[in-house]
């Protein structure tokens, strides 16, 4: 009957519900529950795909829950877990749940991110997600921490184009590396006219350019420590002096800072500040490396060659180049990535797919490689987590088939003739998984 009458409010509340398609490409779901065991967790797992879709855990009237079986819900893939207040306080909980995640969906499918940051991996998916609820959202600092070459100065952009208060003004990138120390301040703070050797006018700094606007601080671990003293005191108090003035200017301005080094290891040797790292990291985001997103690899290589190759149509690869694409290492992450795109297709020439002859020279193998390569060790580290968990062979085997059948129907846009062909079963057999994976897991 709780069940019952919280969908009942949801409707009333003007929340449409149906059974949930666990190989949907984007789902919310409720999980109503009045007894807590194992084969809760196991169902929040299995309908969360690895927090890929976003499941609320909800328990009914009378049921009890407390804060460890919580955190298990989340650490299964629970999104949130509400307690029991009125059904129709639930209903207008979940709903602005809902509304929320919708449009930080609607977000994540615009133009915007679409066009500049690839990929489908739960990673990557997952990491931008945050991002972009911050940065539509609040007016908060953010960090971006992650290996070079992942795309921080992208997302730096992501979230300057999404806040709602900065529109319209302007950008500024300042990269710390490449600024000299005796005009650090000057490049900051902006000078007078005669305040040093070479000022022959006065000009603007980069914190009087981002008035408005956003400052995008690039490798901030690189700043000597007087300049990170001068810095707090900006994103603290928004008044600064220019270099050879004793007049107090003012900027207000959103701050992205991004760095490919630990932080906290820099503070403990001493080389960053302590409360500046709190400063400019209201939100910090770890940019996930390549190597965590190989799903990912493949979709970009094909952005990459269409936008080297825009009049090749259909633009894709053979089996063998994709395969070698995939199992290659790319210290330098997708910017590595990119650059052996671009290598590759000024060598292909007529129509048709990437071939391996249009691989560089030093880009062959030593010798062919082995079929077994797939199996990366994050595939036997997952399996591990799994038999740790008393996961059994069958309950493995069924997860692999079904994560398999979803980034297949996934990669090939919801075509299931195409995604049959790629998993070697008929269409007519993996309609009927489908139908059956449909109907066990029925439910809101």
């Amino acid at each position: 009957m709780a069940r019952q009458a919280i969908l009942d409010s949801l409707s009333s509340h003007g929340v449409v519900t149906r059974s949930l398609d666990v190989n949907a490409p984007s789902d919310e779901g409720i999980v109503c529950f009045s007894s807590i065991d194992d084969a809760l967790y196991e169902l929040v797992r299995e309908l969360s795909h690895n927090r890929d879709k976003r499941v609320l855990a909800v328990p009914v009237a009378g049921a009890q829950l407390d804060s460890a079986q919580a955190w298990r819900l989340m650490l299964a893939g629970a999104s949130d877990v509400f307690r029991w207040s009125s059904a129709s306080e639930m209903a207008e909980r979940v709903k602005a749940r809902f509304d929320r995640w919708r449009a930080v969906d609607e977000l994540l499918q615009s133009p915007t991110v679409q066009k500049n940051l690839i990929g489908g991996s739960p990673a990557w998916r997952s990491a931008l997600r945050q991002i972009v609820e911050v940065a539509r959202f609040t007016d908060a600092a953010v960090l971006l921490m992650g290996e070079s070459g992942t795309g921080k100065e992208l997302i730096g952009r992501l979230v300057h184009e999404l806040d709602p208060k900065v529109s319209g003004s302007e950008l500024v990138i300042v990269d710390c590396t490449t600024i000299a120390p005796e005009l650090s301040g000057s490049e900051f703070f902006g000078h007078e006219r005669g305040a040093f050797t070479g000022a022959v006018g006065a000009r603007d700094g980069a914190f009087a350019d981002a008035h408005g606007g956003t400052l995008f601080l690039d490798e901030v671990g690189e700043l000597p420590l007087a300049l990170q003293a001068q810095l707090l005191r900006v994103v603290q108090e928004g008044t600064y002096k220019r270099v050879g003035s004793n007049a107090w200017q003012r900027s207000q301005f959103r701050l992205v800072s991004a760095t490919n080094r630990n932080l906290l290891q820099s503070i403990e040797n001493g080389h960053f500040r302590h409360d500046l790292y709190h400063r400019i990291g209201g939100w910090i985001f770890r940019v996930p490396p390549l190597h965590e997103r190989r799903e990912d690899i493949v979709p970009l290589a094909r952005h990459f060659l269409a936008t080297f190759l825009p009049g090749l149509a259909e633009a894709d690869f053979d089996l063998p180049v994709r395969e070698y694409l995939l199992n290659r290492a790319y210290p330098g992450n997708v910017r590595d990535l990119r650059q052996l795109i671009a290598r590759i297709s000024s060598r292909h020439v007529g129509p048709g797919p990437i071939t391996i002859g249009d691989l560089p020279d030093d880009e062959h193998p030593a010798n062919a490689p082995e079929k077994e390569s797939w199996r990366v060790p994050e595939f036997e580290r997952s399996i591990a987590q799994a038999l740790s968990l008393g996961i059994g062979l069958k309950e493995i085997s069924q997860a692999a088939a079904e994560t398999a059948t979803r980034i297949a129907m996934q990669e090939e846009n919801g075509n299931l003739r195409n995604a049959a062909r790629r998993l070697g079963v008929t269409d007519r057999a993996l309609q009927m998984r489908r139908a059956a994976r449909r109907q066990h897991n029925g439910g809101t």
